[in-house]
């Protein structure tokens, strides 16, 4: 018998053969244990988590007063169905949104259970109001993986592939990005051609903008773009779709990546770090375009679930009771300061730029066009996983590394994986 096999290596090859490959790994791990910004494998080794479930576990991994809330409700309801009656979680949740997102606005919210089916849910709605058919995204944009999803998403691969063919009425126009050349203003000259060769503004009936590009590059929305693109779809009776499902719940060192701008969105889509960890999604708008649709026009069977509900509630809680905005806003200051040291030493970083903790460092080749270095960014991120430390990559050219740690991440945790990082840095 082969005692130098370690525990997880029989796991991953049951994974091999049980799990089709379509579904990835970004690291060759099997997790044991999680417990606030670390993570343990079966095989007993440490992990600083920089993914956080990609952007889910603001709150960090098992947080008690989640888990604490999730075991309470358990002996309540599990599951009901909200379409068959309704139960006061999902109700008191409803409430808590309308008021952080509409302030004093009147709000409504419903609940699902992914982020892709609060984004075709927001498009439904939209239309439903407006009574038109078009729907505006970005180049880089990142929607979800669902057939409207990965139409809206403005990446080719790996999120299309074969896919095809996609729902129509769907248009992308750029997304501004200094570092590769694109300003507010081309964004916004584009989005006119769009409305002159393509589709006329009076057929639009929503624009989907993430304030801060998730999976496109960690790029975050100029302020002076949002406020012209709350200003034209005013204009033109287009409904503002705000997606938040990554930039949501502090991530960005406000509640909500629009609070940036200063800018009200129609509709909001919320999920990921909403219920640290549960399965849950939402949409928050104006409550006279959440009325549009009919009676039996929203719904899904697990939406809204009792458990997730709970463990929702939990997590706004702690944002108040743990000052997690503060936290997060402290935690991006020292993150930030820390890369652009590690950028003084490392030519290959072209750019650290980011929103609050939501941080991301470009790596690109040593020529006049700083070209993206996909190849040293897999490395990168190989080594720095062999080191303890868990990160992934994004970007439309999957050379950017993105930084989601736990806003409950400690200073030194934060300095441990910076050393860490540097470290990876030298194969460079």
């Amino acid at each position: 018998m082969n005692t130098d096999v370690s525990p997880s290596q029989p796991w991953l090859r049951k994974r091999e053969r049980a799990i089709p490959r379509g579904v990835i790994n970004a690291h060759p791990l099997v997790i044991d244990k999680a417990l606030g910004s670390e993570v343990w494998d079966v095989d007993g080794k440490r992990y600083l988590d920089f993914v956080g479930g990609i952007g889910v576990l603001n709150v960090g991994h098992n947080h008690p007063k989640v888990v604490a809330a999730v075991r309470e409700q358990l002996e309540r309801v599990t599951h009901m169905s909200f379409q068959v009656a309704a139960y006061t979680p999902y109700i008191e949740l409803a409430e808590r949104l309308n008021q952080l997102v509409g302030g004093t606005e009147p709000y409504k919210s419903v609940f699902f259970t992914s982020g892709a089916e609060a984004v075709e849910n927001a498009v439904k709605i939209a239309r439903a109001h407006t009574g038109r058919p078009g729907v505006i995204a970005f180049n880089g944009g990142f929607h979800g993986r669902t057939l409207l999803g990965a139409t809206l998403t403005g990446m080719s691969q790996p999120y299309r592939q074969n896919f095809g063919p996609f729902a129509g009425e769907v248009f992308h126009t750029p997304y501004p990005n200094a570092f590769r050349g694109i300003s507010s203003i081309n964004a916004l000259d584009a989005l006119e051609t769009l409305f002159a060769t393509e589709i006329a503004a009076d057929r639009v009936a929503a624009i989907i903008i993430e304030p801060v590009q998730g999976d496109g590059g960690f790029l975050p929305a100029p302020v002076e773009f949002l406020e012209a693109l709350r200003e034209l779809t005013t204009r033109h009776g287009i409904v503002l779709i705000a997606d938040e499902i990554q930039t949501g719940f502090g991530r960005t060192g406000k509640l909500f990546g629009f609070q940036h701008s200063g800018i009200q969105p129609d509709l909001v889509t919320v999920a990921k770090s909403l219920a640290g960890g549960m399965p849950i999604s939402g949409v928050v708008g104006r409550a006279e375009m959440m009325d549009a649709p009919l009676p039996g026009g929203l719904g899904g069977t697990y939406g809204g679930n009792p458990l997730a509900c709970a463990a929702a509630l939990a997590v706004l809680e702690l944002f108040e009771r743990e000052r997690l905005i503060e936290r997060g806003q402290a935690m991006g200051e020292r993150l930030d300061a820390g890369l652009r040291q590690l950028q003084a030493r490392h030519a290959a970083i072209g750019e650290v730029r980011g929103l609050g903790p939501m941080c991301a460092i470009e790596l690109v080749k040593d020529d006049a066009k700083r070209s993206a270095d996909a190849e040293l960014t897999q490395g990168v991120i190989e080594r720095c996983c062999e080191a303890g430390l868990l990160v992934i990559k994004c970007g439309v050219q999957r050379n950017v590394i993105r930084f989601l740690a736990p806003l409950t991440t400690t200073d030194a945790q934060i300095d441990e994986a910076l050393t860490i990082l540097d470290r990876a840095l030298d194969i460079a």
